[in-house]
């Protein structure tokens, strides 16, 4: 028979509640969790563990949390700090979910004898007999997907992991299951913001947690004329162009940075327009390794679209070359590639 037991992430908010009631009814055995990840964060205070708790005691499911701070700490914090300091931009989120949500809370899952977890993620996984593997695709709900930040995972997971949510197309028909089961979330804003940055201002956040500060040098233009001053290279990302205090006869942006000499380099917009570019940390779900060029589209920021490219595999390193150049590629992001809506694989721009 089979085991039909299932962790649950929840976050208090509408998505992770609807999803517990949606496989209780499918007929699974759910047991809630809420990972305490950080101190006063949007997903880790009070109300977002009693907004849980109140949600599993009236779906009639048992609920729990783990204290997971230290680890939260050590591979999301810290790797987020580790970037700025490198002018890499990094996805917490990324981070976040290879490590706590389908790295920790899926041993959490075995210890207690589920044989999938769960979370409220707009993707889907299923088997493909056109790859003869269980894959991670794209779910139904458009813009507001989120199979870009679960490229990270441990392709041996996707078996075990379970999104009801994979098939909805918009928010709104979350919000109406949960109205009509009275689940008291179901106008919960979303949290937009990085879960432990709930004011939005990552720069303070640096400043306070790290020994990052504000060391002023100079703004320089490609042939390193100097144009004005910066206030601290972790202030600015590739594609800025607000809050460079230049005036000039047309638009400046951030192109780059050279951080042994604590330069910001600017360009014309036509500077930010790159062809190729390189990825390492790669982590490919659809194929043990890519031994000949392939045709992909590839995603290089959460909002951004996907644009046709090919890849190549050089051992740790994939090497993308687009059909035409896009703008602001960053070091640090990700760069996420498929194959119509399959996620193939994906690795941190260098």
């Amino acid at each position: 028979m089979e085991n039909k037991k299932v962790l649950l992430g929840m976050s208090g908010g509408v998505d992770s509640s609807v999803s517990a009631l949606l496989l209780k009814n499918n007929g699974y055995e759910v047991i809630g969790t809420t990972l305490e990840l950080f101190n006063g964060g949007s997903c880790c205070n009070v109300n977002t563990y009693i907004d849980a708790k109140n949600i599993c005691k009236s779906i009639g499911i048992p609920h729990f949390t783990y204290n997971y701070k230290d680890e939260f700490k050590k591979y999301v914090i810290d790797n987020f700090i580790d970037c700025y300091k490198n002018c890499r931009t990094p996805n917490p989120c990324i981070e976040c979910n290879k490590y706590m949500k389908f790295g920790l809370m899926f041993e959490k899952a075995k210890e207690l004898g589920c044989n999938y977890i769960a979370t409220g993620h707009y993707a889907k996984t299923e088997y493909s007999e056109k790859y003869n593997r269980w894959v991670l695709k794209k779910s139904k709900a458009g813009k507001k997907d989120q199979s870009y930040v679960l490229w990270n995972i441990p392709k041996e997971l996707i078996e075990h992991i379970l999104f009801p949510l994979a098939d909805f197309e918009d928010k709104e028909q979350i919000r109406q299951i949960a109205r009509e089961n009275n689940l008291k979330v179901a106008n919960k804003p979303d949290s937009e913001d990085i879960c432990f940055i709930p004011d939005g201002n990552y720069k303070k956040f640096l400043e306070n947690n790290s020994d990052i500060k504000p060391i002023n040098g100079d703004i320089v233009d490609p042939k390193r004329k100097i144009l004005g001053k910066h206030s601290g290279l972790y202030n600015y990302t590739i594609g800025q162009r607000k809050g460079l205090g230049i005036s000039n006869a047309v638009p400046l942006f951030v192109i780059g940075f050279n951080k042994e000499k604590n330069q910001v380099i600017v360009g014309e917009e036509k500077e930010l327009y790159t062809k190729e570019f390189e990825v390492n940390d790669i982590n490919l779900l659809l194929f043990d390794k890519i031994d000949n060029e392939i045709e992909v589209d590839v995603k290089t920021r959460y909002s951004s679209k996907t644009a046709k490219a090919k890849i190549i595999q050089e051992q740790n390193i994939i090497k993308v070359k687009f059909d035409e150049p896009q703008r602001a590629i960053t070091p640090g992001q990700s760069a996420v590639f498929y194959i119509d809506d399959i996620v193939v694989g994906g690795g941190k721009i260098i």
